[in-house]
């Protein structure tokens, strides 16, 4: 099978290395081919169905796009792992096509000596690059939304210290959201194998308990109350004064 995908001509280097030592990393690692065509960009990508991961076979195409979008190879090989992810957010939807605007919006994103850059990869767990019109995130499910929020604010137009506030109370709600989550999970399992060691039985008990209730009749249904309280064919009332 084959796939190809088209990166900036200044890239191509990159992509091949010295002495073609990335593009033999990259194919070794995926188990894959790539075909360069260092005059137009073009990159082709192939691979054997039967002897090559099919989630590194839908993933490889995007580390050639990180990687042409201004990833470094080094981090777009991450995207190999299970739980790493790409995005790629174009910032003409925000500035359109004036080029002195986007000009500007890089050196937002960017900051003085790459700090706001660091500062949203470090507090969102992501690896970012800002390449021409765009902007590549790779991270894990819970680092991507982080990182996206961030640079949305400043597509938008919000000051630096706003969105370092956003981001620093977003990390700190999905910590604490974890956590909460593991205590619980935590909790209830602890709390169900505990109970059901020390009372032989209980599960059943409890599953008794839950027919039982299912079997109940909702007193306000007139209907059921009636079809309830009719006798069988064998069955009789008898009064008796005490």
């Amino acid at each position: 099978m084959e796939v190809s995908v088209r990166v900036p001509m200044d890239r191509v280097a990159v992509l091949i290395g010295k002495r073609g030592a990335t593009r033999k990393s990259l194919e070794k690692a995926a188990n894959v081919a790539l075909e360069i065509d260092s005059e137009s960009g073009d990159i082709s990508i192939s691979w054997d169905p039967e002897k090559t991961d099919p989630v590194k076979m839908m993933k490889f195409p995007e580390i050639v796009k990180a990687v042409g979008r201004g990833m470094s190879p080094q981090k777009a090989i991450k995207l190999l792992e299970d739980d790493c992810f790409f995005k790629l957010i174009d910032m003409r939807e925000w500035t359109g096509k004036q080029y002195l605007q986007q000009k500007r919006m890089r050196g937002r994103l960017i900051g003085s000596d790459g700090k706001i850059r660091r500062f949203i990869e470090q507090n969102s767990g992501c690896e970012m690059a800002v390449y021409g019109s765009t902007i590549v995130l790779i991270g894990d499910e819970e680092a991507i939304p982080l990182a996206s929020h961030a640079v949305e604010r400043i597509l938008q137009g919000a000051e630096h210290g706003t969105v370092i506030k956003a981001l620093e109370r977003e990390r700190r709600e999905q910590k604490l959201a974890s956590r909460r989550l593991d205590y619980i999970q935590e909790k209830g399992d602890t709390a169900i194998a505990g109970f059901d060691e020390l009372v032989p039985g209980l599960a059943d008990a409890r599953s008794r308990e839950r027919r039982y209730k299912n079997a109940q009749v909702d007193p306000e249904d007139e209907e059921a109350v009636n079809e309830m309280m009719e006798l069988a064919d064998d069955e009789t009332i008898q009064y008796a004064e005490e």
